[in-house]
C-alpha cells in the first residue's frame, strides 16, 4: 500500500516560509512590564496556579476554537504557548547567568494554530500540564529565589530588560489560557 503524495501548489514546495514568528508583535515587547512589589521568585508559580485553575475548566471542551486576538485558541494551544513562553524566558535568563548569548526564538508562537491543537482536551492532558507547568514555575521560583537584587535589576544595555522585568512579563502568561477562558462546566450524563 502506498500513500498518495501531498497536492503541492505548483508541485513544489519553495518560497513556503518555515518560521512565522515575523515581528507583527514588536510593539509587545517595546514598553517594559510593569513591576510590582511581589516577590519575584513567586510571580511565575502563582502564575502557573492561575492557568491551571482556568485549565480545570476545559475538561470536556466541545472542540470549538475560541476567536480572539485575530487568533483560533484551544485549550491545547493555550497550555503550548504557557510551556513555550515559560521555557524560552528561562532559557533567556539561564544564559544570561551563564554570560552566554541568548539564542533567538524561532516559535510559531500564538500566530499558528496546529492540528494537534484540536485534539480533545482530557484527564491526561490536564495532568501532564500540570506537571510540565508546575516544574517551570518550581525552575523560576527556585533560580530566581537565589539570586541577589543587583542581580536581579541589572541592565546589560538600554535596550535589554532586567531579569526582573522578564519575570514579570512572564508572569503574564495567564493571558494565553484568558484567551479559551473559563468554561461551563460539560454537561456529563
Amino acid at each position: 500500500m502506498f500513500r498518495e503524495l501531498p497536492n503541492f501548489l505548483g508541485g513544489s514546495v519553495v518560497g513556503m516560509v518555515r518560521h512565522l514568528t515575523v515581528h507583527q508583535y514588536d510593539d509587545d515587547y517595546a514598553a517594559r512590564p510593569v513591576l510590582d512589589d511581589r516577590d519575584v521568585a513567586a510571580v511565575v508559580p502563582a502564575a502557573v496556579t492561575e492557568v491551571l485553575d482556568l485549565a480545570e475548566t476545559w475538561l470536556g471542551w466541545d472542540g470549538s476554537p475560541v476567536y480572539r486576538d485575530g487568533n483560533a485558541w484551544t485549550p491545547h494551544k493555550a497550555l503550548r504557548r504557557v510551556a513555550d513562553h515559560l521555557l524560552d524566558h528561562l532559557a533567556e535568563i539561564e544564559c544570561r547567568l551563564a554570560s552566554q548569548p541568548t539564542l533567538p526564538d524561532q516559535w510559531h508562537g500564538r500566530m499558528v494554530t496546529t492540528d494537534s491543537d484540536f485534539a480533545r482536551f482530557t484527564e491526561v492532558d490536564l495532568d501532564e500540564a500540570t506537571s510540565r507547568l508546575t516544574r517551570l514555575g518550581a525552575c523560576y521560583q527556585a533560580r530566581l529565589g537565589s539570586l541577589d537584587p543587583q542581580v536581579l535589576d541589572a541592565r546589560p544595555d538600554d535596550a535589554t530588560w532586567t531579569i526582573r522585568e522578564v519575570t514579570h512579563h512572564v508572569s503574564h502568561v495567564t493571558r494565553y489560557a484568558d484567551m479559551v477562558g473559563r468554561l461551563p462546566a460539560a454537561d456529563l450524563l
